[in-house]
């Protein structure tokens, strides 16, 4: 990717600002502004708890700017699972989530060496029934586990291995088993359980590894942890690349597709396939239906942040974090 570039727009350059729910905007904008670390912006966040008119909020304290690095946007979606679990193993529960070593020894091992070698035996915080679920409560990064007895424990990323990430989907293009329009998460789930050789195969390509921690006391009516530990927010949250957008900061999202959505988003989460300067992970919600929601999602479009005005005006360098 190039070194990013800013260009300043104005408002009615944003298609669609006029119609958005800028109240609902700022209601999720209050929740995690305090948890920027700047002062500027403490400032900010101050003022927008005071309730001021929300569209006026946005267009007098901030510019729009978008960032570009050379590559095209895309959009997905992500999703906040609920799968059946066991506190305990047994002949079904047999696919154990790891909370996080306290010794560091979490980056000496791949994938495979972790379910194969079972290095973390005595760390499971619940094990599930199906391996492709745990891969892909890995790829979201947190999950509601239902247990035999009907309640339920919700798990948060608590860290991951060091190791890179690698698209399974991608591969799965790569050796022409399906185009790039076929993929999505359901048809590798079909796949993987359809070939459970390979399927365990094509898993263990994805080296990178998350490991969670219990996060039941966050009530069950809002959303789980994201990378600012607050609760996130559905079709208000987008996951981001930190290195180039401030976790926290308000972000205009023009997304095309069959569901166009013409937005005023906040980035609160992050995500490891998610690098770029136009890249973001938009979340749909809990359970199955905002999973099939969350999987049909690969569209293009372009996002523009909202940074105060100080920011956008100053001639900064394409390193600075925003």
């Amino acid at each position: 990717m190039a070194e990013p570039t800013f260009t300043i727009l104005d408002y009615a350059d944003l298609d669609g600002w006029d119609a958005d729910d800028h109240v609902a905007a700022l209601d999720v904008f209050v929740q995690t502004c305090g948890d920027i670390p700047r002062t500027d912006w403490a400032q900010l966040c101050a003022f927008a708890k005071d309730g001021p008119a929300a569209r006026d909020f946005f267009e007098t304290f901030f510019k729009p700017v978008l960032i570009e690095d050379g590559s095209p946007m895309l959009f997905t979606g992500y999703f906040e699972p609920e799968l059946s679990g066991s506190l305990v193993p047994s002949g079904r529960y047999r696919h154990p989530i790891y909370a996080l070593p306290s010794d560091g020894s979490e980056t000496r091992f791949s994938r495979r060496e972790i379910e194969e070698d079972q290095p973390f035996a005595g760390l499971e915080i619940a094990w599930l029934s199906d391996p492709v679920d745990l891969f892909f409560l890995q790829v979201q990064g947190s999950g509601r586990i239902r247990l035999p007895d009907g309640q339920t424990i919700r798990v948060g990323y608590a860290g991951k291995n060091g190791r890179d990430y690698t698209s399974v989907g991608r591969t799965l293009v790569e050796r022409g088993v399906f185009t790039l329009d076929q993929v999505s998460a359901s048809t590798i789930r079909d796949w993987v359980r359809s070939n459970p050789d390979a399927g365990q195969e094509l898993l263990w390509q994805n080296e990178s590894y998350v490991f969670f921690r219990e996060v039941s006391e966050v009530p069950s009516d809002l959303g789980p942890l994201g990378a600012m530990n607050r609760s996130i927010t559905t079709l208000r949250t987008i996951a981001v690349d930190p290195e180039i957008t401030i976790l926290g900061a308000p972000v205009w999202i023009e997304k095309d597709g069959l569901d166009p959505m013409r937005r005023l988003m906040i980035a609160q989460d992050t995500g490891s396939a998610i690098k770029g300067a136009q890249r973001a992970d938009i979340f749909y919600g809990t359970g199955r239906a905002a999973g099939q929601a969350a999987g049909a999602i690969k569209d293009g479009g372009r996002m523009v942040v909202l940074m105060p005005i100080d920011y956008a005006l100053s001639k900064t360098e394409p390193d600075v974090v925003f």
